[in-house]
């Protein structure tokens, strides 16, 4: 692995897991807590929050996809990595449209049908949290250079 770039990719992994705990796992719950804050109010804002986010972490996934390649991490990285591209992919494409669907059907004044999509979001969210913690783990776990024979201090 190229140190730089294994520096790099440590760095967006654990940047994007902490904006991931600060967007999916503090903020969000903590809006359903506030007891002035109406259920439609506070889905909208969810709505509009992960709208945001998607984005975020598509551009986050772009760059962990080129900072991988960059750094010629082992298999393992490398899978973690493609499992976070696809966890992101289906939650751009499919399962948030979907989500979005439901709140609408809410801010209307109607009820959706019973769903679990909403845990399976959380088991994305947790997943890639645990994928990008995995990532930044393993950049300290394996020796720079020493995958690809370069010392460590040269790049």
């Amino acid at each position: 692995m190229q140190t730089r770039a294994v520096h790099a990719l440590n760095a967006l992994a654990l940047v994007w897991a902490g904006m991931l705990v600060g967007v999916s796992f503090l903020a969000t719950p903590a809006k359903f807590l506030a007891p002035s804050l109406t259920l439609p109010v506070a889905l909208d804002v969810g709505r509009q929050t992960f709208g945001l986010f998607s984005i975020v972490e598509i551009l986050g996934a772009l760059a962990l996809l080129a900072v991988t390649i960059l750094s010629r991490p082992g298999r393992l990285i490398l899978l973690f990595v493609l499992l976070i591209e696809v966890l992101v992919a289906l939650e751009f494409i499919w399962l948030l449209p979907v989500l979005d669907a439901r709140v609408e059907i809410i801010l209307q004044g109607g009820t959706p049908e019973a769903s679990d999509l909403h845990r399976l979001y959380i088991v994305f969210e947790t997943a890639k949290l645990l994928l990008l913690g995995a990532i930044a783990w393993r950049c300290h776990a394996v020796p720079v250079g020493l995958t690809i024979g370069i010392p460590a201090d040269v790049d």
